[in-house]
């Protein structure tokens, strides 16, 4: 696997786990995430961050099996 994609990968794991991050030791309710601006923007940022480095993987290597990048 080349550099590139190591790194949109790591960035792709990154974003996730910064995700969960939000959420720790809160009740994951809708409602609440809905009201929670600040909250809701950085998950938004955070999720085009996953499919801009999806996106340049499959460009990259459209055989690479990324489970659901699609969706």
């Amino acid at each position: 696997m080349d550099e590139e994609v190591q790194v949109w990968l790591y960035d792709i794991l990154q974003s996730i786990v910064e995700v969960e991050s939000y959420f720790e030791g809160m009740p994951k309710e809708l409602e609440l995430y809905r009201k929670d601006i600040k909250t809701k923007r950085a998950v938004e940022r955070n999720l085009e961050i996953i499919g801009e480095a999806a996106n340049r993987i499959l460009k990259k290597h459209p055989g690479f099996s990324l489970i659901d990048a699609k969706q």
